[in-house]
């Protein structure tokens, strides 16, 4: 027998005889209780992945994403997702690795105005740590949120570079996740779609219902998309429709208010680029709703205090529920976190308690006028329930101001974009991420999610789909001259 590697079945037996000598150790090992080992296969071929094949490890988290589970709720103490996050932190060192190599980075995308505006984030995130009252929970927020945004913004863009990997990016979200929905609906359907049921039986792949729910509504519109795409088979649009009849079942059953909402302003948005509604006619819509909301505010709260309608496992009385803000228990609660975020902002307006630090240290700020049957003093009831008075809270009032510019330069750059792209496919997949990113910032007044990977892969990608559509699809002759 030959181990020359100089033959192909040279290089033959000296792979089986490395394998033979690998099975050999780890049994060794495993009879000394040290079963790690057998996974060091995996190991060195995500390393090589990693290594020579960045853009598949990027896709294969996307895929993951949807089925990772948090640690803290496998009770191993550490609050990270695996398997993603290490991945996402790997993915991320061997990005800066290679450009500190070869300086090769288009350097459009670091020029783009929404990228800008994503560093001028991270810059103040970065600023917000070292005043902050728990700088060693601030310093790991800001390192998570890098592990996001690069990969899944600065990396995502040259991997959106090929239209193909935008697909695939957005279908390797929806296909686990299209999973976990028939899990969710069986495990609901045992327990007769009750509402209770309704908040942990899509654990252990979602938290509670909320963020399950809020991104089942982010791809709905998504796939709406691909079904109007005109160059893809009957066949394939007839296996979308059925994917998205199950995600429509799925946001029904997740009982997530905030999602059905989402959908509904996400529609509106649709509406508004369909028929090209200038934005001035927007504006003076928003101006006589905010001149209305401030006028007949009394009447209005007073109208809101007579709806006693509490959650329910009836779908209308579930709607009608959104608007008790006198009994309902998550309603009012939503309202406490809120007014301790702002109390919070009130005493630490420039630079925030410090970034992450909100759940840790809201409890004092709570109102007892305020408190409900979920309340807690101990501070482990979560976050403040919004994507806004969050930051506001934790990185104080440039935190809020550029997570806002962030938005206002998506919708800046990707509407108009909207009408630029020269093929129909490339216009609705603009579109899918401009509907998808509405349905999270919507989600985002009574939720947020964004410090997980659940919801940061998709946000961010979308982000990422926009500004490669933005410097490298075809644009009409129009736009080029």
């Amino acid at each position: 027998m030959t181990f020359s590697l100089a033959t192909e079945q040279g290089k033959t037996n000296t792979f089986y005889l490395v394998m033979a000598a690998f099975v050999a150790i780890a049994s060794v090992a495993s009879a000394f209780e040290f079963y790690y080992l057998w996974g060091l296969p995996l190991v060195v071929a995500v390393v090589g992945i990693a290594l020579f094949k960045l853009d598949w490890l990027l896709l294969g988290i996307v895929f993951f994403t949807p089925l990772s589970q948090n640690l803290e709720q496998l009770e191993f103490g550490l609050g990270v997702y695996l398997p993603t996050e290490p991945l996402m932190f790997g993915a991320m060192l061997i990005f800066f690795a290679k450009v500190l190599y070869d300086w090769k980075y288009d350097m459009r995308i670091l020029k783009h105005p929404l990228s800008i505006a994503i560093l001028l984030n991270l810059v103040w995130i970065l600023i917000c740590v070292f005043p902050s009252e728990l700088p060693l929970v601030s310093f790991k927020f800001f390192v998570s949120r890098m592990w996001f945004v690069v990969p899944f913004f600065f990396m995502a863009v040259l991997l959106f570079k090929d239209s193909k990997n935008i697909d695939r990016f957005l279908w390797l979200y929806i296909i686990p996740l299209g999973g976990v929905i028939i899990y969710t609906v069986i495990n609901h359907a045992i327990r007769g779609f009750e509402e209770k049921p309704a908040h942990w039986v899509m654990q252990p792949f979602y938290k509670d219902h909320t963020s399950y729910g809020g991104l089942i509504a982010f791809y709905i519109p998504v796939i709406l998309c691909f079904l109007w795409i005109k160059k893809i088979r009957a066949t394939a649009k007839i296996q979308f429709f059925l994917v998205l009849i199950l995600f429509i079942v799925g946001v029904i059953f997740s009982y997530t208010r905030a999602a059905w909402l989402s959908l509904v302003g996400a529609l509106l948005v649709a509406l508004v680029i369909h028929w090209r509604i200038h934005i001035k006619y927007l504006l003076a819509v928003a101006a006589f709703a905010l001149f209305l909301l401030f006028n007949l505010q009394t009447e209005i709260m007073q109208k809101l205090e007579k709806n006693r309608q509490d959650s329910s496992g009836d779908l209308s009385e579930h709607v009608e529920s959104m608007s008790n803000v006198a009994t309902d228990a998550s309603n009012v609660e939503r309202l406490n976190r809120w007014n301790a975020a702002l109390d919070m902002f009130a005493e630490r307006p420039v630079f925030g308690h410090g970034p992450g630090t909100y759940s840790f240290l809201y409890a004092p700020y709570q109102h007892s006028s305020l408190l409900t049957i979920i309340s807690t003093n101990f501070g482990d009831g979560g976050n403040a329930h919004s994507e806004y008075f969050g930051p506001l809270a934790e990185t104080g009032v440039l935190g809020l101001v550029t997570f806002l510019i962030i938005i206002f330069l998506f919708y800046y750059t990707s509407i108009p974009l909207y009408y630029k792209l020269e093929e129909q496919s490339m216009k609705l997949l603009n579109l899918a991420a401009i509907l998808g990113i509405t349905t999270y910032l919507i989600h985002g007044f009574l939720n947020n999610f964004l410090d997980t990977d659940k919801a940061s892969v998709p946000f961010w990608g979308c982000m990422a789909i926009v500004v490669a559509l933005d410097l490298y699809a075809e644009k009409t002759k129009k736009t080029l001259n």
